[in-house]
């Protein structure tokens, strides 16, 4: 069992996933977006995993994961979004994000990614 973060502006989103991670036995918060989502992970820094969309307002996924990484260098990241524009993913590399995933999404697909990167030594 993980403890995993997500951070997704989509209220159906944040459920969505909040309802295939608690069936796999994951342990999950939510966050509306990236100032939230560093608030959220500032209160409580024991994740094992954070899930980020990358188009939300106020933070975007990519901001987010920026500040995020001065706290945290270490915390696998999958970043889950429609975008699949070449040089967002990149960036999205660049601060060290374990895995990305476009929506839609199968949820034995995610809970696979979400397997692989918990058990990835970092």
């Amino acid at each position: 069992m993980a403890k995993i973060l997500i951070v997704d502006d989509s209220t159906t989103m944040r459920e969505s996933l909040n309802l295939v991670l608690l069936s796999a036995g994951h342990k999950v918060d939510q966050a509306i977006n990236g100032v939230d989502g560093l608030n959220v992970f500032g209160k409580n820094k024991d994740y094992n995993l954070i899930i980020t969309d990358i188009n939300m307002p106020e933070m975007n996924g990519l901001d987010f994961i920026a500040n995020l990484r001065k706290v945290s260098k270490d915390i696998p990241i999958i970043v889950l979004t429609t975008e699949t524009e070449k040089e967002k993913i990149e960036i999205a590399k660049s601060y060290k994000a374990s895995a990305w995933i476009v929506k839609p999404f199968k949820p034995a697909d995610l809970l696979t990614v979400v397997t692989k990167v918990i058990n990835t030594p970092k």
